[in-house]
């Protein structure tokens, strides 16, 4: 069966960087394009960043462009999220998902919270 899941989050103070990591199994990860969302405490789960399948192009929301990278490694069907200067509204739960046209895929979500 499908199976994304999240890992790398955690307690990090304002200013510093976190790598989420997301292993997927149990579908072509290949020809998916992966992303990450976030959801805070009662907002609405927004886009992060997303890759194509290869990896060749990249989108990113305007509030973590600069900050944030979006990787992937097909060889480990492995998506990463590098976070650097992390702010306190970056402070939220992070998804994972594979998407396919007609398919989305989502993780469980980690937890990232950015406090001093």
């Amino acid at each position: 069966q499908v199976q994304l899941v999240e890992s790398g989050g955690g307690l990090v103070q304002p200013g510093g960087s976190l790598t989420l990591s997301c292993a997927a199994s149990g579908f072509t990860f290949n020809s998916y394009a992966m992303s990450w969302y976030r959801q805070a405490p009662g907002k609405e789960r927004e886009l992060v960043a997303d890759s194509t399948s290869t990896g060749g192009s990249t989108i990113y929301a305007d509030s973590v462009k600069g900050r944030f990278t979006i990787s992937r490694d097909n060889a480990k069907n492995t998506v990463y999220l590098q976070m650097n200067s992390l702010k306190p509204e970056d402070t939220a739960v992070y998804y994972c998902s594979a998407a396919r046209v007609p398919r989305r895929y989502w993780g469980q979500g980690t937890q990232v919270t950015v406090s001093s």
